[in-house]
């Protein structure tokens, strides 16, 4: 008898594999997409099981499992909307938004309505250093279950090795904690930028590199825009090593091509226009008698009684080019400000720039024509491959007189660079600021530890925005991001808009600003926005500028869940009749219309107008051309239906319970709202 050849697995054929596609999809659900196999990705899964000690890069922690998990976990949760005075500024006409609750449930419950609208996420997140975390994730279980994520311990907490005690096993805890509360929040986050959107974290030393790896993992390592240095020009006293004076910002682009396609990543040089205002003044000098500013102040300073007639000079070029340098060398501005450091014969500020061919091989013929000296006629030097333009841009730039000779023929002539055609850099990785908001805060009554300068963030949030962009910040704290905001809108007749999330946390009795009558973190951000936006507009009262935020809190559904459990005859049908009004006892219209509006994706900003419709109260909701009705009493009648179905809205939403007079009036509903192409649900 010949012997068998053992069956081979045809890989190739997806019938095959398909018989099995519910095993497969659990036991490797990476292979298998859209209902079919990838053959190639079960190979390369195949060979990695193959091949258990095969090494790879990678970056994980004890954790990061759960933290997938999370992200995946469902909502039950809503918003609700406080509109009084006492929690809200100009509730129905403000675009800015506050909300109060655990970030994750909050960013889970924006997906829809804020997916791919967000330009930038600016945040300031816990910095890991010696106090626990408040956000109430799984994750602050402690270090038993640290030990039981990273197989050192059972789940009944018993240790199962010994290097469940080591200090670095610990430090290890310290970290994965930190790493798998931040891992979800920045994976929803993500979702909610536009392509050319940038997410803008601030950091210290203690989580630094771990933030760059879970940013590299979920922006994409080539989205990286790069880390600035905040130099805050004060090192901490209490160090017992280097002595760090500064924070890091970590920017990372959704896309970089989007981003580059849709951003002039500048920023306005921040002295020219002083430059240029000084180089005005003293233009008008040029030909005139007047005493030079150093004899000024010279005589001012020494209270000095002399003639000063004597002293005064008839203003060249030259001498108001030496006034104009002298000036800036006292000035505090940045070199490449300090190189416009010329005025010329029509009162332009300028500096010079090589113009040679930046590259290693020679320059075409055409690009290594010499320059004539406009008055020894005699051939200036070339540069040693060439010059950087053709020589019929060489002559339109001799007709602009943007060439700069010397004063003979030896020197090699530069490009002539105009300040005021200028007046933007490139953004530097290093930024100082070593002010702070103290006085703000003293002035206000505030008390909060360690806020940032809002005069620093607000140039950030300038670098990566522009007048109508949506800007969302999901660690609040004492409300920066906001006042930022405002202040900039104020400045340059923006209108952008913030999303402010905090946590409400509880204030330590020990905490001045619980003597002052704050409980919770929440309460100070609130307060910090109302009293900066009202400052703003005190000071700028025509501005316009938007100083208002809507508040809304996390809260429970306003309808009841239906429980999947397994239920024996009897307790199914108490369930249905407990479930045939879902409504929550205590909820409200207004509360169930944003819950709505959440869910069907629609702005928290639309417009929303109570209008009565066949004697019932329905609400109209208008977001960005979305029309939505909604109606929430008890008892919807036919009446009420004809009449909606005449207004003609894209949604109709009403409660199922309201259908009182039975199943008939609902069915028949349904098909008319259909022929009047409405949609139409019930909740």
């Amino acid at each position: 008898m010949a012997k068998q050849e053992p069956q081979k697995l045809d890989t190739n054929s997806k019938d095959i594999m398909s018989e099995n596609l519910e095993k497969l999809k659990k036991l490797f659900p990476t292979v298998v997409k859209d209902g079919t196999v990838d053959v190639e990705a079960l190979r390369n899964v195949i060979g990695n099981i193959s091949e258990p000690n095969q090494e790879y890069y990678n970056f994980t922690w004890a954790g990061k499992s759960e933290a997938f998990k999370v992200i995946k976990e469902k909502t039950t949760a809503t918003l609700k909307p406080l509109t009084s005075d006492d929690e809200s500024v100009d509730f129905d006409n403000t675009q800015n938004i506050f909300i109060e609750g655990d970030n994750l449930e909050v960013l889970k419950l924006l997906q829809k309505t804020y997916h791919n609208t967000i330009k930038m996420i600016y945040i300031d997140p816990p910095y890991n250093k010696d106090k626990d975390f408040v956000y109430p994730d799984k994750w602050n279980e402690g270090l038993t279950s640290y030990l039981e994520y990273s197989k050192l311990a059972d789940k009944e907490g018993n240790i199962t090795s010994s290097k469940a005690e080591d200090k670095a096993v610990k430090s290890g805890r310290k970290h994965s904690r930190w790493l798998t509360m931040m891992y979800p929040r920045l994976f929803l986050a993500r979702n909610l930028l536009k392509d050319d959107g940038v997410i803008v974290i601030h950091i210290d030393e203690n989580e630094n590199e771990n933030l760059h790896m879970i940013c590299k993992e979920i922006f994409g390592e080539e989205n990286n825009l790069g880390t600035f240095i905040w130099d805050k020009g004060n090192p901490k006293g209490d160090s017992k090593a280097v002595a760090t004076q500064h924070e890091t910002i970590i920017a990372f682009a959704k896309n970089i091509e989007s981003f580059k396609e849709h951003n002039e990543f500048k920023r306005a040089k921040k002295n020219a226009q002083k430059m240029l205002n000084k180089a005005k003044q003293l233009f008008k000098k040029l030909g005139k008698k007047v005493l030079p500013d150093d004899i000024k102040e010279c005589i001012k300073t020494y209270s000095l009684d002399i003639d000063v007639n004597e002293l005064q000079l008839t203003y060249r070029l030259e001498d108001i080019n030496n006034e104009f340098q002298k000036w800036l060398n006292k000035q505090n501005f940045s070199n490449g400000e300090k190189a416009y450091k010329y005025i010329d014969s029509k009162g332009n500020v300028y500096r010079g720039v090589s113009m040679a061919w930046p590259n290693k091989k020679k320059a075409p013929d055409d690009y290594c024509i010499p320059l004539i000296h406009p008055i020894t006629k005699k051939p200036c030097p070339l540069p040693e491959k060439g010059w950087r333009n053709p020589s019929e841009t060489m002559k339109l730039l001799l007709e602009k007189d943007l060439i700069l000779f010397g004063t003979d023929e030896t020197k090699q002539p530069e490009r002539k660079y105009l300040l005021k055609e200028n007046m933007d850099e490139n953004i530097p990785s290093v930024l100082f600021y070593g002010g702070s908001d103290d006085a703000f805060f003293k002035e206000e009554k505030l008390s909060f530890d360690n806020p940032k300068p809002y005069n620093f963030s607000k140039e950030l949030i300038s670098y990566f925005t522009n007048n109508d962009d949506i800007i969302i910040d999901f660690f609040a704290g004492s409300g920066t991001t906001a006042h930022s905001i405002m202040a900039l809108n104020s400045d340059d007749g923006g209108n952008r808009k913030c999303i402010s999330i905090q946590l409400p946390e509880q204030i330590d009795k020990k905490d001045e600003a619980y003597n002052q009558g704050y409980k919770k973190i929440s309460e100070i951000t609130k307060e910090r926005i109302r009293k900066a936006g009202k400052k703003i507009k005190d000071e700028n009262p025509d501005s316009g500028v938007d100083t208002g935020f809507k508040v809304f809190t996390l809260s429970e559904s306003n309808f009841k869940q239906w429980d999947d459990t397994p239920k024996s005859k009897e307790e199914l049908q108490l369930a249905f009749e407990e479930y045939k009004d879902n409504v929550k006892e205590g909820s409200n219209q207004l509360d169930m219309l944003y819950e709505v509006i959440l869910a069907k994706g629609l702005s928290l900003n639309s417009k929303v107008q109570e209008i009565e419709v066949g004697s019932k109260k329905m609400f109209k909701v208008d977001s960005d051309g979305v029309e939505l009705l909604a109606c929430f009493e008890d008892e919807i009648t036919e009446g009420a239906l004809d009449e909606v179905i005449e207004l003609r809205p894209i949604y109709f939403i009403c409660l199922d319970s309201s259908f009182k007079s039975g199943s008939a009036l609902k069915t028949n509903s349904v098909l008319r709202f259909r022929d009047a192409d409405i949609l139409f649900e019930t909740v």
